[in-house]
């Protein structure tokens, strides 16, 4: 489930109801948004919005604050496993901190993360704060662990690391922050795989150099696709292909590139627009039946991702072929 909070002079102001949406492959789990845990906000900070979505066990909450000057306040979440990153930062640097009053013993470094066992609280501190952004992941390590199937590393469960710098793990997860909101079905693939890739990259325990990855056999490579055809407009979940063909999701993920040439999530959105394509060519529907029936939200975005993998706007591109 897609949830947005927004709190804004000491009062909530969304519905915060969370519910689960199995029907769309989203999962949300019990507890609170840092939105709603600040109520009222805390000094200087003028307002607070959360966008929350979670696949395969991890939660993922994008959190954007306006702030006027100095900000020291409690940042939730001490009952979860998580992993923060920081995403954009306006004013004095911002400060992770184990201790309310003790300085990060960490230097700074742009684009941080830190990563907190479940029971241990962490404060955030800038002396003199405009704006920031950032992204916190919680693990749920129970689901992490059966959907992944990742041996996850002991001591990673009760060592604290602050202001740590990992390039492709914010890449990773920025790329993940950059869907939070956006509810085309292609983007349940996508953050499937990007978060099994932050466990991978953060959590498992050094294996052996494993023989590289042969791609699908032909039944699996068939199964798959002709499932991903018969549901090539909703969303699907990257353990859903894996199960169809008896592997981890991890597996599944490189054989799938291996037979493919490309990720799942790329394959479903490449044969969305081909069917879109066709429409095109067979009907002269109006753009917005098209996008309808190839699972985008509106003529908008089919136009957007259309225009994005083909270089040319869905009606030029039927025009130009019906001449």
């Amino acid at each position: 489930m897609l949830r947005r909070a927004d709190v804004a002079s000491g009062a909530a102001i969304a519905d915060l109801s969370e519910d689960r949406e199995e029907a769309v492959g989203l999962e949300t789990r019990t507890g609170q948004t840092r939105a709603d845990r600040l109520v009222p906000l805390p000094e200087n900070v003028s307002s607070l919005s959360v966008a929350r979505r979670s696949w395969n066990g991890v939660c993922l909450d994008v959190i954007s604050a306006h702030c006027q000057g100095r900000v020291a306040h409690h940042l939730c979440y001490e009952s979860h496993t998580r992993l923060a990153a920081l995403l954009e930062e306006v004013g004095s640097p911002c400060e992770p901190r184990l201790r309310e009053h003790e300085p990060c013993a960490m230097p700074y470094v742009p684009r941080h993360l830190y990563f907190v066992p479940a029971g241990m609280p962490v404060w955030g501190y800038s002396a003199d704060m405009r704006f920031v952004q950032d992204a916190v992941l919680t693990f749920d390590l129970e689901t992490v662990g059966q959907r992944l199937e990742q041996t996850l590393a002991c001591d990673l469960g009760t060592t604290p690391r602050l202001r740590f710098a990992d390039e492709r793990l914010w890449t990773l997860v920025k790329l993940l922050a950059d869907v939070v909101d956006d509810r085309d079905p292609s983007t349940q693939l996508y953050g499937d795989g990007l978060t099994a890739a932050i466990v991978a990259r953060l959590m498992s325990r050094s294996h052996p150099p494993a023989r590289a990855v042969t791609g699908l056999a032909p039944w699996q490579l068939r199964r798959v696709l002709e499932y991903l055809d018969a549901h090539i407009s909703r969303r699907v979940e990257l353990a859903t292909l894996a199960t169809l063909v008896g592997l981890s999701q991890s597996h599944f993920s490189h054989a799938f590139r291996v037979s493919t040439g490309v990720a799942p999530y790329r394959w479903q959105l490449d044969a969305r627009i081909r069917r879109a394509q066709r429409l095109l060519l067979e009907k002269e529907q109006p753009l917005e039946q098209v996008a309808e029936a190839t699972g985008f939200a509106d003529a908008v975005h089919f136009g957007r991702m259309f225009r994005q993998l083909t270089g040319t706007p869905p009606a030029t591109w039927r025009r130009d072929r019906h001449r």
